[in-house]
C-alpha cells in the first residue's frame, strides 16, 4: 500500500473506532428499546414516530449537507477569512429552514401518521404514535445543525469528533430507557400512559441536543467564527441553495420505498395479530435488523467515504479525473475486506446473532429478527459500492444524476416490496421487504457506476470482482463448515457466537495472508502498527 492509501486508512480507522463505539452503544440502546416496548405494535408506534424526524430531515436538507455543502465548504476554507462568512450564512439559513420545518411538522403530526401508518387510523396506536412523534420531531433541528457543524469539522481535517458525538446521544437515551426498564413490564398500546410516552419522546430528543453540544468546542478549535448572518445574496450561497434544491427531489424519491415499507410492514403486523401470530413481524423487527445490517457499513464504508470526500472534491476542482477513478476503486477494494465477510456472516449466522443480542425478548422473536437480517445480507456489498460511487458524483456537485440513480433504485425497491407483500404470508412479509431492499441496491450500484461515465470515470467490474471473489471464497471456507457444526458447539448463544466469530475471523485473516491477499495483510499490519504507537 502507498503512503496515500495509509493516510486514508489512518483517517478511516480513527473514525471507525468512534463509529464502532457509537454502534455498540446504539445497539445497547436498541436492545433496551425492545426490552421496554417489545417488537409488536407498541414498539412499532415508537419506531414509526422516531423515524419521522430522519425522513423529514433527509427530505428537506439532509442530502444537501453532504452532496452539496461539503464541496462548497472545502472551497470556502480557501477564502481570506477561512470560510467564516460563507459558513455563517449557511448555518443561519439552515437554522431558519429547520426551525420552520419543526413547527410545521409538529402541527401536522396526525397527517404524517395517516400517511406512513394508515392501518393505525381509528385505533389506539394512532393517538400514541402522534404523541411520540410530536416530542421526537424537534430532533430535525438538532440533526441538521450537527450534520452541518460536522462537515465543517471534516473540511478542517477533524474527523473523529463527529463519530464520537453519537456515543453521547446513545448514552442519554440509554439512561432514559434504562430508567423505565422495570416499570415497563406489561406495557401495551392501551396501558402506557401519556406521561410515560412523553418522557420517552423528550429523552430521545435530548440525546440529539447533547450531540450538538459535543461539537461546539471542536468548531471553536477550527478558528471559524460562526455568527448569525442574513445577507443571503452571496453568489456561492445562492449556488449552494440552487444545487440543494435538487436534493429535495433526491430525498423525496428516497422516501418512496420507505413509505411503502412502513405501510406494508405495519399492515402485515395488523394481519398477523388477527391471525393469532404472536411473533413480532412488523416494522420493529425490520428496523432492528436494519440497525445490525448497517453496522459494518457504518464502521468501514462511511468512515472511508467521509475521509475520501474532501480529497475527491479537490481532485474535481483541479480536474484530475484519473485520480478520482483511482480513489474510488481503492475505496471499493478497501471496504470489501470487511463488507464481504460481514455479508456472509449475516447470511449464515443471522438468527444466532439476534438470539444472542436480543436476549430480553422471546427466542422466537429474536430468531425472526435473524431471518430478517439474513434477508438484508445480500444487499451489503452493493450498498457500499453505490455509496462510494455516489460520492464520486458528489465531488462534481452533480445532483441531477444522483436523483436519476436514486429514482431507479427506489422504484425497483417499491415494486418488489409490493410484489412480496401480495404473495407472501403475513409472517414472511418483513423478511421479503428486507430482501426487496437488498435487490434494489444492486440496481442502484450498477446505475450509479454507469452514470460516472459522463466524467470519463469508468470503474470496470474486473477491478474489484477478483478481489471480492477471493475474499468470499476464503471466508466461506471457514464460515460454511462452522454453520453446519454450529449446533454441536457447547454452551449458550453467547458462547456459540463468540466461538463462531473468533474462529471465522482468525481463519479469514490467516487464509488471506496464506493466499497473499495484499489488502488484508496491509490493513492488519497498519492496525497493529497503530496499536503499538
Amino acid at each position: 500500500m502507498s503512503s496515500h492509501d495509509h493516510s486514508i486508512i489512518r483517517s478511516s480507522t480513527t473514525m471507525a473506532i468512534g463509529t464502532i463505539v457509537s454502534r455498540v452503544t446504539g445497539l445497547i440502546r436498541g436492545l433496551l428499546l425492545v426490552a421496554v416496548l417489545g417488537t409488536a405494535l407498541l414498539g412499532d408506534t415508537y419506531n414509526v414516530a422516531n423515524t419521522m424526524p430522519n425522513i423529514l430531515y433527509n427530505l428537506i436538507i439532509g442530502g444537501a449537507l453532504t452532496a452539496v455543502f461539503v464541496p462548497q465548504i472545502v472551497r470556502a476554507t480557501r477564502d481570506s477569512d477561512g470560510g467564516s462568512a460563507f459558513i455563517s450564512r449557511l448555518v443561519t439559513a439552515t437554522c431558519v429552514v429547520l426551525g420552520g420545518l419543526v413547527l410545521v411538522s409538529v402541527f401536522g403530526a396526525p397527517l404524517l401518521v395517516r400517511l406512513f401508518a394508515s392501518s393505525y387510523v381509528g385505533k389506539p396506536e394512532f393517538h400514541l404514535t402522534v404523541l411520540f412523534m410530536r416530542w421526537c420531531l424537534p430532533q430535525i433541528f438538532f440533526m441538521g445543525i450537527f450534520a452541518l457543524l460536522g462537515q465543517v469539522a471534516n473540511a478542517k481535517g477533524k474527523f473523529g469528533p463527529m463519530m464520537w458525538a453519537p456515543v453521547l446521544n446513545n448514552i442519554v437515551v440509554i439512561g432514559v430507557f434504562g430508567y423505565y426498564l422495570h416499570a415497563s413490564k406489561g406495557w401495551t398500546v392501551n396501558t402506557i400512559s401519556n406521561s410515560q410516552a412523553t418522557w420517552l419522546g423528550i429523552g430521545t430528543t435530548a440525546g440529539f441536543i447533547a450531540q450538538v453540544a459535543f461539537l461546539i468546542p471542536v468548531i471553536r478549535e477550527t478558528r471559524i467564527k460562526i455568527r448569525a448572518r442574513f445577507d443571503w445574496r452571496d453568489p456561492e450561497l445562492r449556488k449552494s441553495l440552487h444545487l440543494a434544491s435538487w436534493t429535495l427531489a433526491f430525498a423525496a424519491i428516497s422516501q418512496l420505498s420507505y413509505l411503502v415499507t412502513v405501510n406494508l410492514s405495519t399492515g402485515a403486523a395488523e394481519r398477523a395479530v388477527k391471525a393469532g401470530i404472536t411473533t413480532g413481524v412488523g416494522y420493529t423487527p425490520y428496523n432492528n435488523a436494519f440497525l445490525i445490517f448497517m453496522l459494518p457499513h457504518s464502521v468501514i464504508t462511511i468512515s472511508v467515504v467521509t475521509a475520501l470526500l474532501p480529497k475527491l472534491s479537490l481532485h474535481a476542482i483541479e480536474k484530475k479525473f484519473d485520480a478520482i477513478h483511482d480513489e474510488l476503486v481503492k475505496a471499493i477494494r478497501l471496504v470489501g475486506i470487511i463488507i464481504v465477510p460481514s455479508a456472509i456472516t449475516f447470511l449464515l449466522f443471522g438468527p444466532l446473532i439476534c438470539r444472542t443480542l436480543f436476549f430480553g425478548i422471546s427466542n422466537n422473536d429474536a430468531h425472526y429478527l435473524g431471518l430478517v437480517l439474513a434477508g438484508f445480507s445480500f444487499g451489503l456489498l452493493p450498498l457500499s459500492i453505490n455509496l462510494i460511487a455516489l460520492r464520486g458524483l458528489n465531488s462534481f456537485e452533480n445532483i441531477k444524476l444522483q436523483v436519476l440513480s436514486n429514482a431507479i433504485m427506489n422504484i425497483v425497491a417499491a415494486a418488489i416490496s409490493v410484489l412480496f407483500a401480495l404473495t407472501l404470508p403475513a409472517k414472511w412479509v418483513t423478511v421479503g421487504l428486507a430482501a426487496a431492499l437488498s435487490l434494489s441496491y444492486y440496481v442502484g450500484a450498477i446505475t450509479t457506476v454507469r452514470l460516472l461515465h459522463k466524467y470519463e470515470i469508468r470503474i470496470h467490474l474486473g477491478e474489484v470482482s477478483g478481489l471480492y471473489a477471493r475474499l468470499a471464497a476464503i471466508y466461506s471456507c471457514i464460515g460454511i463448515p462452522l454453520y453446519f457444526v454450529m449446533g454441536h458447539i457447547p454452551g449458550g448463544n453467547t458462547i456459540k457466537l463468540f466461538i463462531v466469530l473468533a474462529v471465522s475471523g482468525v481463519g479469514y485473516i490467516g487464509l488471506a495472508k496464506l493466499f497473499r491477499v495484499e489488502e488484508v495483510a496491509g490493513l492488519v499490519g497498519l492496525f497493529f502498527k497503530r496499536s503499538k504507537s
